[in-house]
């Protein structure tokens, strides 16, 4: 890999939009296979737009890592309430530009998210990737980040009867009963 010189960090500018948002795409990897490719696209485009659309209110920030005049990485923050009540400095999106990788990008983007959250007296700085995102959970564990929450799916098939098995079909479930009435086991009502 050849040097590069490191990356400068700043605050979003209006002129940086286009360029920010091109890397809405990098949001998508490591989101579980089961969910539809094109609503995590538009969802990660919605995220980065209202972010860098809210980045110059109150409680909110977006900075950008600059090289060679390109926009390689971006890293939005706001002030969330957690469920406790206290006021969290929360990290809404980092993502670096493909190929810009392992340069300390990431790094540099999330100290400035770190420095912005300490000029608030914010306490914590949360955030959430996805669990297959092995890259940035690995990063995370290396700046200090620890698992609070956890988030679990299940896919609920078609027909799913409260109190029912989901691997039982109901046609499944009438003839256990009819069985169980012919030998019976359960009288018929």
């Amino acid at each position: 890999m050849a040097a590069t010189a490191p990356a400068q960090i700043r605050p979003f500018q209006p002129g940086d939009r286009g360029q920010v948002l091109a890397l809405a795409p990098r949001l998508t990897e490591g989101v579980a296979p089961w969910r539809d490719p094109a609503a995590v696209r538009r969802a990660a485009h919605n995220w980065v737009q209202a972010s860098i659309d809210t980045a110059g209110q109150p409680g909110h920030a977006v900075y950008v890592a600059i090289a060679s005049d390109q926009v390689v990485g971006v890293v939005s923050i706001r002030e969330q309430t957690h469920f406790t009540g206290q006021t969290d400095a929360y990290v809404g999106e980092l993502a670096v530009a493909s190929g810009m990788e392992r340069r300390g990008i990431a790094t540099a983007l999330m100290n400035a998210a770190e420095a912005w959250a300490a000029q608030r007296g914010l306490a914590f700085l949360t955030l959430q990737t996805g669990a297959a995102n092995q890259p940035a959970r690995s990063l995370y564990r290396e700046l200090g980040y620890r698992e609070e929450e956890l988030l679990l799916t299940k896919a609920i098939q078609p027909g799913h009867q409260h109190g029912q098995p989901q691997s039982l079909s109901m046609l499944h479930v009438l003839a256990q009963v009819a069985a169980r009435v012919a030998c019976g086991h359960e009288a018929a009502t």
